[in-house]
């Protein structure tokens, strides 16, 4: 029997399975979130994220173009209206973060706003 064949024959399904497993995990810690955009406020205003957890933000807009704006988490986007903007990032400080929309909408844009809670 030739040994290096089978040891291969083994091997390469074996570790195959394990990158599988391991890319199969890292997709399934990523959490997904879902902002709504509208005259003058995000829905929800108030999200809860963990460090080091890979985040998708999935942003749309129920009436017009809006900004979404976090500096201290670096994420920036234009929100337009019957489209979904996608951002991805990884918060690597726990804290809060407030975010902001940073596109005038109207009386009241002041008020649209609302916050990240990074917890270690």
């Amino acid at each position: 029997m030739n040994r290096p064949l089978v040891v291969r024959a083994i091997v390469l399904p074996l570790a195959m399975l394990l990158l599988f497993c391991a890319v199969s995990s890292a997709m399934a810690q990523e959490q997904t979130v879902k902002i709504t955009a509208k005259k003058f406020e995000f829905t929800p205003s108030e999200i809860t994220l963990k460090k080091g957890v890979p985040v998708v933000l999935e942003l749309t807009s129920l009436d017009r173009l809006h900004g979404f704006n976090c500096p201290g988490l670096k994420i920036r986007a234009d929100v337009e209206q019957g489209k979904t903007a996608t951002m991805k990032f990884t918060p690597d400080t726990a804290g809060e973060f407030p975010f902001h929309c940073d596109i005038f909408c109207g009386s009241g844009h002041e008020m649209m706003h609302g916050k990240f809670i990074v917890s270690p």
